[in-house]
């Protein structure tokens, strides 16, 4: 018999979601992957995983590109909201809160954690102005929403090379779990920023990602909440105070669906 999967993305950070309420479904890292791969698989930023769940309406598992198990997928979320109409999602990093208004879904991210041990970073730093260097890149914000991720505020998002900045600072020994990167502008419409995610490499948006840049501003008085996140996917509205869990909403697309054979990815 046939996996039968949803093929979504969020603001272009794209999905394979597979329900395995309704089939019998064992994902391995190796088959993450296969499935991930965009010239020999379907293709897709990360692939979910729901299923039921003793403490939410469902549950939900999130492998990335290269087959590494992760605990937070901001706009994966929003796409099991769109899909399953949950209100309550539980997660590897805890129970998130989702709703539906009109054509755009919003879900809870955990209260952010800034302390050095909770990021991981390998030992004690200021982490609200980390004292390490890479290139043109300094004095990053790290911050953990329920993945880690460190912010570099730039005059110009779009003239940083993330694509070799970005290896390298997820890659670092100082970030043991390794780490998101992103670079962001505040501008007078909201925050401009790009992202490399953890496992994923560059992606058309982030949405844990825009919670911890939108954080990251919003703590260094740059931003107030609620604030437009701009990413080449798209937007999101991002709203948090402190000692809160942060609130993500935008669109979510289901674009088909599909079935494949689990065997041709083992």
């Amino acid at each position: 018999m046939g996996m039968r999967f949803h093929k979504m993305h969020g603001l272009g950070n794209d999905f394979v979601i597979v329900d395995g309420r309704e089939q019998e479904v064992t994902i391995t890292p190796k088959m993450a992957r296969a499935i991930a791969d965009r010239h020999r698989g379907i293709g897709c930023d990360q692939l979910i995983l729901i299923e039921k769940s003793d403490k939410a309406d469902v549950s939900m598992r999130i492998w990335n590109h290269d087959g590494g198990e992760v605990q937070s997928c901001g706009n994966a979320a929003r796409c099991v909201v769109a899909l399953t109409g949950a209100t309550t999602i539980e997660t590897p990093a805890g129970v998130i809160e989702g709703s539906s208004e009109g054509s755009e879904f919003e879900v809870t991210v955990r209260t952010p954690r800034f302390g050095w041990k909770d990021i991981p970073v390998s030992y004690a730093v200021d982490t609200a102005s980390l004292p390490f260097e890479w290139g043109e890149l300094n004095k990053g914000f790290a911050v953990n929403v329920g993945n880690p991720h460190i912010v570099f505020f730039v005059e110009d998002p779009d003239k940083v090379q993330l694509d070799m900045r970005g290896p390298e600072i997820e890659n670092d020994p100082a970030f043991p779990e390794r780490v998101n990167v992103h670079v962001a502008a505040v501008r007078d419409d909201g925050i401009h920023m790009r992202s490399w995610e953890r496992g994923a490499g560059l992606t058309l948006a982030c949405g844990t990602g825009a919670c911890a840049t939108a954080v990251a501003a919003i703590a260094t008085k740059r931003a107030t909440s609620p604030v437009a996140v701009h990413m080449p996917g798209g937007s999101l509205t991002i709203s948090w105070e402190a000692g809160s869990p942060v609130r993500m909403r935008g669109a979510a697309t289901h674009v088909f669906n599909g079935e494949l054979d689990p065997e041709a990815f083992r």
